[in-house]
Order: structure tokens, then C-alpha cells, then sequence
């Protein structure tokens, strides 16, 4: 089965989609579902948002698997406009709404708080208030207009199994010779 590269236009209107309780779901495209948020950096925190990321990158080294609850094919955190502003980029396997609610579960599970604490607007009350967090998301989100994926719609489990799967392959291979 050949699987060939896909782009979608998304429409600047989205009335037309699924409305879910927080508002439109949007569908999943060629590079899955995804979040684009821009906000204004609480001043003098941009230290603590790179220091987050830190312990982020720790959290990872101690479970490797403590994000896995998302979904998350990638994410990438930027500090632009001097430091004054932040852009949140992921790429997950389900739509917002429910990995929004997933990530507040999952923080407050783990006992770590939320980068977005660092960011002007963002309810001091997100892990007791969902609502409020989807809605500071929602209010903050950037919608793609064109998303493109070079093997489109396939999920982050799926790529893991592929891989899992080349690996035995390889090391069979490497046996037999």
C-alpha cells in the first residue's frame, strides 16, 4: 500500500463544523489534529517558561512515556518578540477539546503545573476549571489554514508500531547474515 503525500485547505469559516461543547471541531487533516496558540508573556517570566522546558526535557529523561497520554507527535514552544510573546505548536492524534482535557488530567495527575501559567489571561483555577483553560485555548488559537503531512493521517501509535516492527526486521536480518 502505497501512501501518498496529502495538503487540506482549511477554511477561514467554521461554522459548518461539528460544534463540540468549548466550539467547532475541526476535523483531522493530512497532519492529524493540532493547536496553534499565540499569547502575551507574563512580563518577567520568560526565564521560568525556558526553565519549564528544562524540566520538561528532565520529566522525559525520568519517564520517557509521561506525555504518552496525549498523543503528541510533536510539539515546540517559542519565545518571540523579544520574549514578549509565546507560540505553543502541537501536533497530537485527537482533536483539541479532548486533548486539552486530557493535558489538565495529566498535569494535575503528575503533580506539575502548566507553562501557560506563565502567560497574561491564563486562569489561575485551570486544574479545578477546565472550562476555563479550554476556553483561554480556544481564545488563544491560531487556525492553520493549510495542513500538509507527508504520510497523512497516520497516528503517532502506528508510526511507533512501524518502527517497532523495522527494528525486528532489521535485527532479523542482521541475524540471518
Amino acid at each position: 500500500m502505497e501512501i501518498k503525500p496529502q495538503a487540506v485547505v482549511i477554511p477561514k469559516d467554521t461554522s459548518h463544523f461539528e460544534q463540540g461543547p468549548y466550539g467547532p471541531i475541526f476535523p483531522k487533516t493530512p497532519a492529524c489534529y493540532g493547536l496553534n496558540l499565540v499569547a502575551n508573556v507574563k512580563p518577567g517570566t520568560a526565564d521560568t517558561i525556558r526553565n519549564y522546558g528544562a524540566r520538561l526535557v528532565t520529566a522525559l529523561k525520568t519517564d520517557p512515556y509521561v506525555l504518552a497520554p496525549l498523543k503528541l507527535h510533536y510539539l515546540r514552544w517559542v519565545l518571540f518578540d523579544n520574549d514578549t510573546r509565546f507560540m505553543y505548536q502541537g501536533i497530537f492524534d485527537i482533536n483539541i477539546d479532548t486533548y486539552t482535557e486530557d493535558a489538565v488530567a495529566l498535569f494535575r495527575n503528575i503533580g506539575l503545573d502548566t507553562i501557560f501559567d506563565n502567560l497574561e489571561g491564563f486562569p489561575p483555577d485551570w486544574k479545578t476549571n477546565v472550562p476555563a483553560f479550554i476556553k483561554f485555548v480556544r481564545d488563544h488559537q491560531c487556525n492553520s489554514f493549510l495542513e500538509y503531512g507527508e504520510y497523512p493521517y497516520v497516528t503517532s501509535d502506528e508510526i511507533k508500531k512501524a518502527l517497532k516492527a523495522r527494528a525486528a526486521l532489521s535485527e532479523m536480518l542482521d541475524q540471518v547474515q
